[in-house]
């Protein structure tokens, strides 16, 4: 979220010292009253032209009819806090643009809620974030009458129960919604505020609780479709979070344990938003900082018990760069902005930093949603406006999913939001043909579009067990633990494995060229088999002599296996639903990568010898060594020929 130039956005550690850092539409507004600009009744309820729940599609994002579904959005705040941290709570002064939302989404003391919603149909989106607090859930005191002046039906209710109404209402009105966990705290986001991480004002355990929760509450609204796990997560003042390393701060591993409890015990139906982070390292010349956003994700990307059901999210503003932290005064450093950029060097960022992972065939490919961006009404810097023409230029011509950030604001307090309000409920903004930025919204509004039914396409995931278990298969952990005390992987239901590495433990999944329902080979009533020496291998079947051969009984292939330390502890192997024939083949991997040219999938095991099967191919062994001297890791796979 944006925050004044002049605060800082980020809080590091400098010598010792804190740093604070501080869907188509029309070019018209709606009819107004020509002496006091007032919108007039709208409907608030559109019929919707798509149908819940939501998935994905490669990179694109598809409706229940298998239809692309662009996330045209805009950011409703204020369940996520406003106060700045210091002063009294009370005193509107102390919070962000003097808006004080009262843990509620804004506006609703100004404008009805169902002029609100008709008034975001008018602005032409179909979506909206909405963001919350972990706070916010658990507050039982009712917000004061005031904060719902202009709904008087909302009187005496907690923040979370307005919260409810509101999403009911967007649900009911057509809108796609996805919950935001913002903050943990009721504050303004982002500097070191005790919301840095999932995890900063409470453990990982109650962050996960709390999503489980969130998810169950609104299981039965329709169009729910969606949960966007944590906003901006960023470095305190001791650490940096990371991707990976399997330690309180790592963001991977946290978003992967929330999004498998919210499908597996919420809300299967839901979209899983996981996005990049926002900051790491010290803002000053000479130090290492910076923001990795989703570069991480091209080495260690995540893999869910749904592999329809991932989208990574990035944050993109003006005032902040690749290096930049987006401070002004102390904690600024020389390095450009992304509105220093040049065009081409933006677009070059942009890809750089997020878009890449749109890329077809890969085991990071998904949608990419823009979740934050945007930029204020009253803004004459033209380094700033040239920006804001360039990335919805590059919104447009990309087929991004976006949401602008914010949506609804106070007039003469906050002028980034779309729609602003006076005391009155007299509406302006992005409607009115005197706002600046009009031209360019109505650019990436009404762009050419990916729309009707999308092809299917592979899907290619990746099993990482470096630090526990990666078993995404729900059909598999419902047998248990198959083999204790190992570190284990199975790929999600739908998925087959076809390639390893040889010493990461790393494995790559896909349903590439299977047969039956979604390229699913596995037979739909018949158990697995952990497989842990050679009963199955035939004789005269020996395709790997000297070595220990783990292979799957006669018409079955691999879906998972286990390791201990690097060493190869079993193979789970599972019946086919067809017949499996065709020749088999050695492929060697402990001394040099062995994959097939142009492997689709993309580089699953970074810095290690990998093998894989062909994509015309299915695993049906694995072979590794205990010979003296020799890493225990696997050697070889079977492959063979898909019928």
């Amino acid at each position: 979220m944006p925050i004044a130039p002049a605060v800082l956005r980020l809080a590091v550690a400098v010598a010792g010292f804190l740093l604070v850092t501080a869907t188509s539409t029309t070019a018209s507004a709606l009819p107004e009253d020509p002496t006091t600009h007032a919108s007039k009744a709208v409907d608030a309820t559109v019929p919707a032209s798509w149908s819940a729940p939501l998935s994905t599609q490669g990179r694109y994002i598809v409706d229940s009819q298998g239809n692309r579904f662009r996330l045209k959005g805009a950011n409703w705040d204020g369940a996520q806090g406003s106060w700045t941290g210091s002063g009294s709570i009370d005193d509107p002064a102390n919070h962000h643009a003097g808006q004080n939302s009262h843990g509620i989404p804004l506006g609703l003391d100004r404008v009805p809620l169902d002029q609100l919603l008709g008034d975001f149909h008018q602005s032409g989106i179909n979506t909206i974030r909405l963001p919350f607090s972990n706070e916010m859930i658990h507050s039982t005191t009712p917000v004061p009458d005031s904060a719902v002046a202009a709904n008087p039906q909302l009187r005496g209710r907690t923040p979370l129960e307005i919260y409810d109404a509101v999403v009911d209402a967007l649900s009911d009105s057509g809108f796609a919604v996805i919950l935001n966990n913002h903050t943990n705290t009721s504050r303004w986001c982002c500097g070191v505020d005790g919301n840095e991480r999932w995890n900063s004002s409470q453990s990982t355990q109650a962050w996960a609780d709390d999503w489980v929760f969130m998810a169950r509450r609104y299981a039965s609204v329709p169009r729910v479709v969606g949960a966007d796990l944590y906003n901006e997560v960023r470095r305190d003042v001791l650490d940096d979070p990371n991707w990976g390393l399997g330690d309180n701060h790592d963001w991977y591993a946290a978003a992967q344990l929330a999004a498998d409890r919210i499908l597996t015990e919420a809300n299967p139906r839901l979209l899983i938003v996981v996005e990049g982070i926002n900051w790491t390292g010290i803002p000053a010349d000479g130090l290492p900082h910076g923001r990795p956003v989703l570069t991480p994700a091209g080495t260690l990307s995540h893999t869910l018990v749904d592999s329809h059901k991932l989208v990574y999210s990035a944050h993109f503003y003006g005032y902040t760069g690749p290096h930049h932290s987006g401070a002004t005064g102390i904690g600024e450093t020389h390095d450009p902005r992304y509105q220093d950029l040049s065009r081409n060097d933006l677009y070059a960022a942009l890809r750089d930093e997020a878009f890449f992972v749109e890329e077809a065939g890969r085991h990071y490919t998904a949608p990419v949603w823009v979740s934050e961006f945007g930029i204020g009404a009253s803004e004459t810097n033209p380094v700033a406006r040239t920006w804001f023409g360039n990335i919805t230029d590059y919104f447009a011509d990309h087929d991004t999913d976006f949401a602008f950030w914010p949506l609804v604001g106070f007039t003469g307090h906050d002028d980034w939001a779309l729609l602003q309000y006076d005391a009155s409920g007299h509406r302006s903004g992005i409607l009115d043909s005197g706002d600046w930025r009009a031209p360019a919204w109505q650019h990436l509004m009404t762009a050419a579009s990916e729309s009707g039914p999308v092809p299917t396409v592979p899907v290619w995931r990746m099993l990482a067990v470096d630090h526990g278990d990666a078993v995404e298969s729900v059909r598999v952990r419902a047998t248990g633990d198959w083999d204790s005390g190992a570190r284990k992987a199975a790929c999600p239901d739908g998925l087959r494995l076809t390639g390893l590495g040889h010493t990461s433990g790393r494995g790559l999944c896909t349903d590439g060229n299977g047969s039956g329902p979604g390229g699913d080979l596995r037979a739909a009533s018949a158990g697995q088999t952990v497989v842990t020496d050679e009963r199955y291998v035939p004789a005269g079947g020996d395709w790997a002599s000297g070595y220990t051969k783990l292979q799957c009984p006669e018409g079955g292939f691999l879906i998972g296996y286990s390791v201990r330390g690097e060493r190869v502890s079993a193979a789970l192997c599972v019946p086919a639903r067809t017949s499996l024939a065709g020749a088999g083949r050695t492929v060697w991997f402990d001394r040099s990568d062995n994959r097939p040219t142009a492997a689709s999938g993309g580089d699953f095991a970074y810095g290690d010898y990998k093998g894989q099967c062909g994509d015309d191919e299915y695993a049906a062994g694995i072979a590794y060594t205990t010979r003296v001297g020799s890493r225990p890791g696997p050697d070889a796979l079977l492959c063979r020929r898909l019928p």
